[in-house]
């Protein structure tokens, strides 16, 4: 797999938008002080939108064309920054809604998948978690929620989701790293749930899990976390973003690198007796 991170192409997309922009701001003659006044904001926010440094709102590129006699391009350019906007989308604007609305965003995309593939090194893949294990991780964010019980209903809307890989005709594959299972993410209690949880879902005919262990000998280090949602679609999951990938060439990178870290893993009986350790590590 590149050794670029994962938010590259949403990087490069932004800086593409702002490349547009500043040429046509350059093609009438005007220096960014000009522009601002012109469209009536400060100059500090021409240099940020130009240099790829901050999203250019709708609103914006408007004024923006219109400042430049270049209204014949705002269709085009709009278009360009809503491709951005769907790559590189920023978790505080999607919490915005609350979090329910953050687990019903993802509803579609599952019903419409045939074939997930799951990678995580950090945590338990969401279609895999029970409800308390989901609350600990969830809980980081119920301060931002809009109302009190968005958390509760957070939760409902998420153990639904997992009832995806009880139903229909989807098939799922997993690769977790073993320290997956170690994290202490909520009490013990909460803890020995999951992972009596990965022993019973490990069995499921169209479910398969692999873990790779500490002991690995690997050629394959471990990466960010991803999904793989077909062959059409990757989602990578940051600190402050989730980049959606959707370029073929990417995609099949992260195809290849999942295929990869599945020779890494062991599977059945030996992937229970890593779950029963940690288990056993819970006192």
């Amino acid at each position: 797999m590149s050794s670029s991170p994962p938010s590259t192409s949403a990087q490069a997309a932004r800086k593409a938008l702002a490349d547009r922009l500043k040429g046509i701001r350059k093609d009438v003659g005007i220096n960014g002080r000009e522009l601002s006044a012109r469209c009536g904001w400060h100059p500090s926010k021409t240099s940020r939108i130009q240099e790829g440094q901050a999203a250019p709102s709708e609103a914006d590129i408007r004024a923006w064309c219109a400042a430049c006699d270049a209204v014949d391009q705002v269709d085009d350019l709009i278009a360009a920054s809503r491709a951005v906007e769907s790559m590189y989308v920023e978790w505080r604007r999607l919490r915005a809604g609350g979090l329910r609305s953050l687990q019903d965003s993802y509803a579609k995309l599952y019903d419409e998948t045939k074939v997930f593939r799951f990678y995580t090194s950090d945590v338990i893949p969401g279609v895999l978690q029970t409800s308390a294990y989901a609350t600990a991780i969830m809980s980081r964010f119920a301060d931002e929620s809009r109302t009190p019980d968005d958390m509760e209903r957070a939760i409902a809307a998420k153990m639904e989701r997992a009832n995806v890989i009880h139903a229909g005709d989807h098939r799922f594959a997993f690769v977790v790293e073993e320290a997956v299972l170690r994290y202490r993410l909520g009490n013990a209690e909460a803890m020995a749930g999951q992972l009596g949880h990965l022993l019973a879902v490990i069995s499921l005919p169209r479910v398969s899990l692999g873990i790779i262990p500490f002991t690995a000998e690997r050629s394959m280090w471990p990466v960010e976390s991803f999904r793989v949602y077909d062959d059409r679609r990757v989602q990578v999951e940051l600190v402050s973003a989730a980049v959606n990938v959707t370029t073929p060439v990417e995609v099949r990178e992260y195809v290849q690198t999942f295929a990869d870290l599945q020779t890494h893993a062991v599977y059945g009986r030996e992937a229970r007796g890593l779950i029963t350790a940690a288990i056993g590590t819970l006192g």
